[in-house]
Formats: structure tokens, C-alpha cells, sequence
């Protein structure tokens, strides 16, 4: 049986007093969460929802977010969660490409739904989340759940390469790719955590970033239900309100995109909290800079920043740096976690030795099945049982994984390879640099040059010719910006990844 919701029922029999999600003051035990999914299966099935059939959702975090992902589950449909920051447009893209048959939601994005619901051939069911009155033809979520009192849904046998979600990616190229999520990537992806960072029900896990992306979902959060554990939800992410559930929940573990970091580290009064519970903080998004590894170790004095690299298409985690190496192996994302596969290979697809550049490949059950009706995409990422990521690093002579670039993103200055994260990163030593990304500008001489656009921290600043000095003691004079631009927030994906295409985007006026 590799249905993910059979694993609720485990738990039922071994601890149904357990509290397993808690959101503000409302929690549930594993006992009301398992009568909960099994009201809801069957309240699906009413709707006419069967095996194979596309659900999205379209919620910020809350409980029956991951009610949903038990009871999709659980009659072997297919998961969609939708990213909420997305416009009515992709939205509405995504749900007609993925062929969603419902749509489950909250009052906010009803309008939206609304207006695209008559371009959207495939979609029949529309169920809405936390309203007191329920438009028709909306389905109240709870008014479903209390037609079926008393149902017992027994899981459906799935095999491994069933389909458990779709994900689409979070738009770094021009239109979202749908992501094939199985049961078999999601079986091997809480395993490989289990082991990796050795989750029991003593842990709890906050998921302060976005339920809709593997950060959020998988970075523990599954992994931590799977093995007994608790997950507290904060409904969208608030830096201080973060550090308030650690406190109170003795939170254990909790995944920070880059962004993320920077906010809780900024709250003025954030030694006052306990984080002593905290034994470990998952990373990632991109390469996270010395002096930011340094003050999260103060911060959380008990735990270790595990940075990581993964993807969507890996159902996120592939690699993490652990404890033991923290400090020696300063920059890398670590080695892999178990049943997974890192190989550098040039542009030939031949491997490359430990210390040169070369695209990032993976390889094992983690990695997904395909993109959703886009054979093309599919054919041209995986090749020979490798999933080629695009991704630019090199692995040292120990097996660490260090992330270079992404290959877009490398500038090619006069002949000259410039990887953008080693600019940044000395961007952030400087005392007054909050966040920074650094891009290519096109230059008639040079091809490429690199133009920086830096956040400061609040009350502080410095000028181009200050910031220009500080890199040319750092850095060769080609990799030095020849451009800084200052900028209130750096565009992000919910993932945490800067979206350098946005900036590459900006006029460089002057």
C-alpha cells in the first residue's frame, strides 16, 4: 500500500490523542484529522470526484489544506495547489491546462474563479473554504463534510508511478510547467528526510513559507506527519508571529526561503524568544552568504543550518549540509540524501572532475515523472535517467555540492566566466547590504558586465563609488558591478529564488 493517506491510519491506531496540526488556537489530534479526511473523501465522492480527476486548491495555509492532501489522497485523486500570489490570467492557465474537474477556495479568490470558470471546460466542482454563507454553485466545504458524519473511506491501492500531485513550476522561464509528482517521489522524499535528519513524532515542524510550494509542503512538513510529528501552520509568513510559534509550540525544525531568513533575523527584539527547541533549519533557494550563516547560528544556538538544493521536480531536498560540516564546508549545500545521485556533466552530458563547473544532474526515486502534457519539456530535461536542472555547480573532492549558478544566469564578461553568487556574496559583507543580486548588463565592448541592485538595511546606505571599492578588494576588477542599483525588495519566486529575469528586465537608465 504507497498511499501517502494510508499512513494516517497508522498513526490513528498508535497515537490518536496526538495533536497533529495546530494553527493559531486551533489544533487537531491524529483522531479528529483522520474523521475529518475520511468526511471529506467521501464528500468528495458525492461531488463526483474519482480516481485520476484533478483537485485544486487555491488557500493560504490552513488545516484543510493538508485535510486535502489526505483526502485527494486517500480516493487516489490528483492534488493541484495553486500558488495565491499568482494573477487571475495563470490561474487560470493552470487550472485549464491541468484539466482540473474542482476547485477548492476561499471567499477572496471567488471573484476570480468566477470570472474564469466559463473558459474553464473541465472544471465542474467549486467548493469554498471558511465563508458563513455559500453562493451558488458553490459547495460549502463544511456543509460537505457534515453530509458524511460517520463515513469510513478506505484508501485506494495506488502503485508507485500513480500520480499524486501536480506542481507547476514557479515561473523563472515564461509559462508554469506542471510538474508530475508520484507516489513513489513522495514515498522516497519523506523517507530520505527521515533518515537524513532522524524525524520521530517527538518533532514539530513550523511552516511559516507557502503551502503551495515544496518549501512549504515537503521541506519537512510531509516527511514530519509521515513519521508521527506535528505540523504548525502560520497562515502567511510574519517574521516576529514565526518566532512567537517557536516559542510556544517548541518547534524543532522549520524551512526559511533566503527572504525568510533575513526577516526573522531583522526582528528587533528577537533574542527575547526561546529558540532553544529549533535542532535544525532547513535552507535553500539560493546560495546563502557567510555572514547570514553566522548570525542564523547565533540565533537559533541549538540548532544547524542544513542549506539545501532541490527542486520542484525532486519534490525539494536533494542535498543538505549537515551538522558536522557546517562550518568546514561553509557555502555548499551539502552531500545527498539517501537513494539520490549528484553528477556534474559539461555541455556534452560527459562528467566533469570534482572542482570544475558543469550543469547540476540528479538521478533517483525523488526525481519526477515528467512535465504534464508538455513531451518536449519532458524529453529535453530528462536524459539517460538523469534530470538535467539547469543549474550551474561543481562537487569538491569530498563529495560537497556547491551551487555556481544557474546557467542563464552566468555572465560572460570579454571571454570570462562570471558566476553571480560570488559577487553577492561579497555584497553582503558589507555592513549596510540587506539583501543583494547581481545580473548581466549587455556592454558593446564586453558582451556582458555585471550590474548589482542592492536592498539596505533600514537607516543605513552607501554610494556606488563606496560599494564599488569594497568589491574591488574582494574581487577581480572584471567581476566588479559597474552598476549598483538600490531597490526596496528584490522580486522573488515563493520559493525564495530572486527572479533575476525581472531585474535583467529593468531599464539601466543613465
Amino acid at each position: 500500500m504507497h498511499n501517502f493517506a494510508s499512513i494516517l491510519d497508522y498513526h490513528l491506531a498508535q497515537r490518536p490523542d496526538a495533536v497533529a496540526v495546530a494553527q493559531e488556537e486551533e489544533q487537531l489530534t491524529v483522531r479528529q484529522l483522520h474523521e475529518r479526511v475520511d468526511r471529506l473523501a467521501a464528500g468528495l465522492t458525492e461531488l463526483g470526484i474519482r480516481r485520476g480527476d484533478v483537485v485544486g486548491l487555491l488557500l493560504y495555509n490552513r488545516p484543510e489544506f493538508l485535510e486535502l492532501v489526505y483526502a485527494t489522497s486517500r480516493i487516489g485523486a490528483v492534488l493541484l495547489p495553486l500558488n495565491y500570489r499568482l494573477s487571475e490570467e495563470e490561474w487560470q492557465y493552470i487550472l485549464g491546462h491541468a484539466q482540473a474537474r474542482a476547485i477548492i477556495t476561499e471567499p477572496e479568490f471567488v471573484p476570480a474563479i468566477e470570472r474564469s470558470a466559463g473558459c474553464l471546460t473541465d472544471l465542474e466542482h467549486r467548493v469554498l473554504v471558511g465563508a458563513d454563507i455559500t453562493p451558488a454553485p458553490w459547495a460549502g466545504y463544511e456543509e460537505l463534510l457534515a453530509r458524511h458524519k460517520d463515513a469510513r473511506v478506505e484508501p485506494v491501492d495506488v502503485g508507485l508511478d500513480d500520480l499524486q500531485r501536480l506542481m507547476y513550476t514557479s515561473g523563472t522561464t515564461s509559462r508554469p510547467k506542471g510538474v508530475r509528482i508520484t507516489y513513489g517521489n513522495l514515498q522516497a522524499k519523506n523517507l530520505a528526510h527521515i533518515v537524513h535528519f532522524g524525524l520521530t513524532a517527538a518533532d514539530t515542524t513550523l511552516v511559516c513559507g507557502p503551502l503551495y510550494h515544496v518549501g512549504g509542503l515537503d521541506m519537512p512538513a510531509l516527511a514530519t506527519l509521515y513519521a508521527g510529528g506535528a505540523v504548525v501552520l502560520q497562515r502567511r509568513f510574519d517574521p516576529e508571529g514565526a518566532l512567537q510559534a517557536i516559542q510556544k509550540h517548541r518547534v524543532t525544525n522549520v524551512w526559511l526561503a533566503p527572504a525568510m531568513v533575513n526577516a526573522v533575523l531583522e526582528v528587533p527584539d528577537r533574542d527575547s524568544y526561546d529558540t532553544a527547541s529549533v535542532r535544525f533549519i532547513l535552507g535553500g533557494g539560493e546560495k546563502t552568504p557567510e555572514p547570514v550563516l553566522r548570525r542564523i547560528m547565533t540565533a537559533f544556538p541549538n540548532a544547524w543550518f542544513a542549506d539545501a538544493y532541490g527542486l520542484t521536480e525532486t519534490v525539494s531536498g536533494d542535498t543538505f549540509l549537515d551538522r558536522e560540516h557546517a562550518l568546514s564546508k561553509l557555502g555548499s549545500v551539502g552531500r545527498p540524501v539517501p537513494h539520490t545521485r549528484v553528477r556534474i556533466v559539461d555541455d556534452a552530458g560527459e562528467e566533469v572532475p570534482a572542482g570544475e563547473l558543469g550543469e547540476i544532474t540528479l538521478r533517483g526515486p525523488k526525481v519526477f515523472a515528467g512535465y504534464w502534457r508538455d513531451e518536449k519539456a519532458t524529453a529535453a530535461a530528462l536524459k539517460d535517467g538523469w534530470f538535467h536542472t539547469g543549474d550551474i555547480g561543481h562537487v569538491d573532492e569530498d563529495g560537497f555540492l556547491f551551487i555556481d549558478d544557474r546557467k542563464k544566469d552566468m555572465i560572460v564578461s570579454g571571454g570570462e566566466n562570471i558566476a553571480t553568487p560570488e559577487v553577492e556574496r561579497v555584497l553582503y559583507e558589507h555592513p549596510a547590504v540587506l539583501e543583494a543580486a547581481v545580473v548581466g548588463l549587455q556592454h558593446p565592448r564586453w558582451g556582458e558586465v555585471p550590474r548589482a541592485f542592492v536592498v539596505f538595511r533600514p537607516g543605513t546606505g552607501a554610494g556606488p563609488e563606496e560599494l564599488r571599492d569594497f568589491c574591488r578588494t574582494r574581487l577581480a576588477k572584471f567581476k566588479v558591478p559597474v552598476r549598483f542599483d538600490v531597490v526596496d525588495e528584490l522580486p522573488r519566486t515563493p520559493s525564495g529564488k530572486v527572479l533575476k529575469r525581472t531585474l535583467r528586465d529593468i531599464p539601466a537608465e543613465g
